[in-house]
């Protein structure tokens, strides 16, 4: 008793008048705003799943199709140049903005009402995006248990989904290697397993009639949405620690495809016809397009699932340095994965005595059809095509977690009171929602609206989002305002680099992007089958919608003030009055005043209070209030 007696006559005392709710009554101290919220359990979890996210299956089916096709290894310069311009500048603002407010794509918006819109399309893009990515993990599992076999079902011919045009394309041998084959009028066994009993395509008659759910599909689909649910259900608490396998073990199979892919027969062929560099297509702007445009992708910018991830963060993670670890690391396993495809097909190749360019293929048709063909000629072909499908789906599962943690935390960042004492029943709702809107994609013509949504759910509606975002915070926000948040939760303000891309290159690239994608505007096709003008008008719309949500915020915001029109449109822009670090600790300098209860505007009070001193962070806080200061001094 005398212990706790003489504790509490050393506990200090603080008068009322520089107290905070906090600090009043029996309010637990813990059970704060951002720790309700949740946080990652450990830095490397942020950083794998970030990794996890970022490597998806475009490093794999995507980026080495663009790479040969737009100048082999000469690709390579534009696509580092616009990772310099475009794509680490705007990776370090969207995790920037996530770890300094700890909010989700819909409540960041508080640095500017009047854009609240932009988190709106952005949630909408998202959603669109998870529903059909799960589709091809659904596939992808399709597979992988189809691979769980001592033969491939699509290695042979004479199946009851064959044609007569289906022949098994393999040379055939004499003395001076492999002869060429005629394939013009043929069909592969593993095109046709996928065409024809996979999807049952030939039972649609188009995107208007899609025919009979496929069963066995609809059980996949119903797996991975469990799956999906399973490692989201504690939120990033969950997902963070599934990451570690996930986000890692694609690199063992990837390093064991590579290895026994440059060993086979023919693999050179493969690497050289991949890498060979062809300077004089640098001279068309069709390739520094297509550079962006990957980058662009591969990192998911955009989507808010780096925004959502950094929220998450403790308030001085290291993001700057996180930044460059993803960013290096995507582009890299890009590369690799580049060496693993290529001299798979280099050694396919070689066994049917044709090109490279005829079996190389870009999108699902490379790891639905070509691949799977290609691991039939190998030695243990079931053992390579499951580590194969396999790979495929670790890599599609980051991705799909950081989409519904994406949703998840949005919505329950704007309700918090009533939606995150219920989480886990809201994200199984949200699973639940987005299944049910995915059964259209496991019909027998499923494929045609997953390519739909594929072709317009991300495509310009997703450029401006982002061109929208950097010049709200740039230029509405403010370059200065938001360089001092960052050196107030970093301990330095970003440089002239950053500085440069944010206020002019990256919205010029990504401008330039966006006129290229209206300028070239293509048909959606899959296939010989071409899409019909409805269907066209609806691809249309649906990135239409998700820009117009951007006017429509905007207008909701100035309804909201009073005034005339012009002082409601600079009353919604100006951040809310409780923008800025949710947590209390974190409020240093200039935010301290926003504090609840604050009777002060003085930097530090709360702070030197509570901890007794003053940290490191804390006296970046006071240099960017001298700051401040002296340009209000310059002002007057």
């Amino acid at each position: 008793m005398k212990k706790l007696q003489a504790a509490h006559l050393r506990k200090p005392v603080t008068p009322d008048l520089l107290m905070t709710p906090s600090d009043q009554g029996d309010v637990d101290l813990d059970v704060d705003f951002a720790a309700d919220r949740g946080n990652w359990t450990g830095k490397l979890d942020f950083l794998l799943s970030c990794i996890g996210y970022c490597v998806g299956l475009g490093n794999v089916w995507r980026f080495p199709y663009r790479a040969y096709t737009n100048g082999g290894g000469a690709f390579l310069v534009p696509y580092f140049l616009m990772l310099a311009i475009c794509g680490i500048p705007l990776f370090f603002l969207e995790l920037s903005l996530g770890q300094f407010s700890s909010l989700g794509p819909l409540a960041v918006w508080k640095i500017s009402p009047l854009f609240k819109g932009a988190g709106a399309a952005m949630l909408l893009i998202v959603g669109l995006v998870a529903i059909y990515y799960n589709m091809i993990i659904a596939y992808v599992l399709f597979y992988l248990f189809a691979s769980l076999t001592s033969n491939l079902p699509w290695e042979h011919c004479g199946n009851w989904w064959n044609t007569d045009l289906c022949l098994e394309h393999r040379g055939s041998k004499d003395g001076n290697g492999a002869l060429p084959l005629n394939l013009t009028y043929t069909v592969s066994p593993s095109e046709e397993y996928w065409s024809r009993y996979v999807l049952h395509i030939q039972g649609s008659q188009g995107i208007g009639s899609p025919g009979a759910i496929r069963w066995n599909l609809c059980l996949c689909l119903l797996l991975a949405w469990v799956i999906v649910f399973l490692c989201i259900l504690k939120g990033v608490k969950s997902s963070g620690k599934v990451v570690y396998f996930t986000a890692t073990f694609p690199y063992l199979i990837l390093l064991m495809l590579l290895v026994r892919g440059v060993t086979l027969p023919g693999a050179w062929k493969g690497i050289q016809f991949y890498l060979t560099p062809q300077f004089h297509h640098l001279l068309s702007s069709k390739v520094w397009i297509e550079a962006a445009l990957q980058i662009f992708y591969s990192l998911g910018v955009g989507f808010g699932g780096l925004l959502t991830f950094a929220s998450y963060n403790t308030f001085h993670q290291n993001i700057y340095r996180d930044t460059f670890i993803v960013t290096l690391g995507n582009a890299i396993t890009s590369i690799l994965a580049g060496f693993a495809i290529f001299s798979v097909l280099g050694y396919m190749s070689q066994e049917l005595g044709v090109p490279v360019d005829q079996v190389a293929k870009a999108g699902p048709g490379l790891a639905f059809v070509v691949y799977p063909q290609a691991m039939t000629m190998l030695p243990l072909s079931p053992f390579w095509s499951f580590l194969f499908f396999f790979m495929l789906l670790t890599l599609g599962l980051d991705s799909q977690f950081a989409f519904l943690e994406t949703i998840v935390t949005a919505v329950t960042d704007e309700f918090p009171y009533y939606l995150r004492p219920k989480k886990v029943v809201f994200s199984g709702l949200i699973c639940v929602a987005m299944y049910l809107l995915g059964l259209v994609l496991t019909t027998e013509g499923g494929m045609y609206w997953l390519v739909l949504l594929d072709d317009y759910s991300a495509s310009f509606g997703l450029m401006v989002v982002v061109i929208t975002t950097c010049l709200a915070v740039t230029r509405v926000y403010g370059i200065q305002r938001f360089c001092r948040d960052i050196h107030m939760m970093l301990g330095f303000k970003p440089g002239l680099y950053f500085r440069a891309c944010w206020l002019f290159l990256s919205p010029a690239t990504l401008l330039a992007l966006l006129v290229y994608s209206i300028v070239k505007y293509q048909p959606s096709e899959y296939g010989s089958y071409r899409f019909p003008p409805w269907a066209e008008l609806l691809g249309i719309l649906m990135g239409l919608l998700s820009c117009l949500l951007i006017p429509a915020g905007m207008l909701v915001a100035v309804l909201r003030e009073e005034g005339s029109l012009w002082e409601r449109l600079q009353q919604a822009s100006r951040p809310a009055m409780d923008w800025g670090p949710s947590l209390e600790e974190n409020r240093t300098g200039m935010y301290v005043a926003t504090l609840a209860g604050s009777q002060s505007p003085k930097p530090l009070m709360v702070h030197m209070r509570k901890y007794g001193g003053i940290t490191s962070f804390e006296n970046t806080a006071i240099e960017v209030d001298r700051e401040i200061a002296e340009e209000e001094e310059s002002m007057m």
